[in-house]
């Protein structure tokens, strides 16, 4: 790439707050309002910005520490703690680009039944037959071999920005500081007793509107300076950051928070359309549906490619490595929307179907998040790669706040979605058994191996006796 077409700062910080902001922050106030008052929503905002700070300075030092490491988060994974754990790593990413599609399709004809209200609610039987539709529609333009669309990911750029900043001049007008301090901390004075439930229900929803953002680093390599990376990492992270605040605060300064939880999705628009009419919230709508396709098609073709890749390195089964003549993972892919068509269907059975893929989608990227972060604390106990190095010790802090960030997000989760993910991880350890006997591969399991091997299986049963039980809903 030539220098004149590199890209300088403001360039990468508009590259990585383009790709961080995604469909969730449309309906992230009605999200959050669910469990959380102000005050609360202030504290959850603050353990937020840090700990995903720390995790994308994380990627950003990983990517350049360790370079020959180009599958990223599955590759830091398997080098720093073996093959079990990095097809782990591997398998919970997939697991969660796919869900996130399933909670994209409930989100968009959400938006749809404001137009039709034969979609409203984005969870009946219509709703599901049009997201299938959406689906293999989408899966037969993957299957065309469309790998760059930098067309439609400009206009998903401008159709979700400029709602969303509409949106924000729209509430500091329309704000209002006793609606805000209202039962500020859900109780007469602070508790954390009260105040901490209520932090701990905000975090999958945070995490959510944060996934993709280990992204902001693949830019790297088109920086006309490396020092720039990190900058623009930092800069777009607060800028997001900083977004997601006001979207959240300022809603709760227009509507009581029990109102704000009573919104169909996406909240966004409902609360325009309170403050100026109709046409506000059919301004967000648009927007929100334009965003959402743009996200649906990329995560798409990123939820098949991540399948193959793995199948490449052996540690996903060899079909998933096959291509089509247009080079498309075509096996990955069928399998990926396959599991995506069959989850759609749960829609019927789920009292809020778009929360709860969200956070099953969350819960099942904490894993490869961890793993991330828990790698690069190791490098820097170890010392490799930091020979006279002096960031060793601010990378060191840097990694351990990251893996305490990903450990208070398994706990702050809860057991209901602990039990779940591990669920859908179970599978895979079949799976990753069948790999290793078909490509003929002997691998030494360790102790910990097979401790964590028989810990999922033994959270799996207690997720199907506590479904089967209706102790656990979805």
């Amino acid at each position: 790439m030539g220098e004149d077409k590199k890209l300088g700062l403001v360039a990468l910080v508009a590259l990585v707050i383009g790709s961080m902001i995604g469909g969730g922050a449309f309906n992230l106030a009605g999200d959050i309002a669910l469990g959380a008052n102000a005050g609360a929503v202030l504290i959850g905002w603050a353990i937020t910005g840090v700990g995903i700070i720390a995790l994308a300075l994380v990627f950003q030092n990983l990517a350049t520490r360790k370079p020959e490491l180009d599958s990223g988060i599955y590759s830091y994974a398997k080098e720093g703690f073996g093959p079990f754990l990095g097809f782990n790593s591997a398998w919970g990413y997939w697991l969660s680009a796919w869900l996130g599609n399933v909670a994209y399709a409930t989100l968009l004809f959400s938006s749809i039944g404001y137009f039709f209200p034969t979609f409203e609610g984005g969870q009946n039987i219509a709703s599901i037959i049009g997201a299938s539709i959406a689906l293999w529609f989408v899966h037969y333009l993957v299957l065309r071999g469309i790998h760059s669309a930098a067309f439609i990911n400009t206009i998903t750029t401008i159709a979700k920005i400029i709602p969303i900043f509409l949106f924000i001049i729209i509430a500091i007008i329309a704000f209002k500081w006793d609606t805000f301090t209202f039962d500020f901390w859900g109780s007469e004075s602070f508790s954390w007793g009260v105040v901490g439930e209520q932090v701990k229900s905000t975090m999958l929803v945070t995490l959510w509107v944060f996934i993709g953002v280990e992204g902001a680093v693949i830019m790297s390599g088109r920086a006309k300076r490396r020092s720039d990376i990190g900058k623009a990492t930092v800069i777009g992270l607060v800028s997001v950051l900083l977004i997601y605040i006001l979207i959240s605060l300022l809603s709760l300064g227009i509507m009581p928070r029990e109102e704000l939880a009573e919104l169909p999705n996406p909240a966004m628009a409902y609360i325009l359309e309170d403050v100026v009419g109709k046409w506000g919230a059919i301004i967000i709508n648009l927007g929100l549906i334009i965003s959402v396709l743009g996200a649906w098609l990329g995560w798409t073709m990123f939820a098949a490619e991540l399948p193959y890749v793995t199948a490449k390195d052996k540690m996903f089964p060899k079909w998933l490595a096959k291509e089509n003549k247009n080079k498309a993972p075509v096996n990955a892919l069928w399998l990926t929307n396959g599991l995506v068509q069959i989850f759609l269907i749960t829609l019927l059975f789920s009292d809020k179907a778009y929360n709860f893929m969200f956070s099953l989608a969350s819960s099942a990227i904490l894993i490869p998040y961890m793993l991330s972060a828990f790698y690069q604390v190791k490098l820097t106990f170890t010392g490799e790669t930091y020979a006279s190095d002096s960031s060793q010790m601010k990378d060191k802090v840097i990694g351990i706040i990251a893996s305490i960030y990903g450990i208070w997000l398994v706990y702050a989760a809860g057991i209901d979605y602990l039990l779940l993910t591990m669920l859908l991880y179970a599978p895979g350890i079949l799976l990753y058994k069948w790999t290793l006997k078909e490509n003929q591969m002997k691998v030494k399991e360790t102790k910990l191996d097979k401790a964590l091997m028989v810990i999922i299986v033994i959270l799996a049963i207690w997720a199907l006796v506590g479904l089967v039980a209706g102790k656990i809903s979805i």
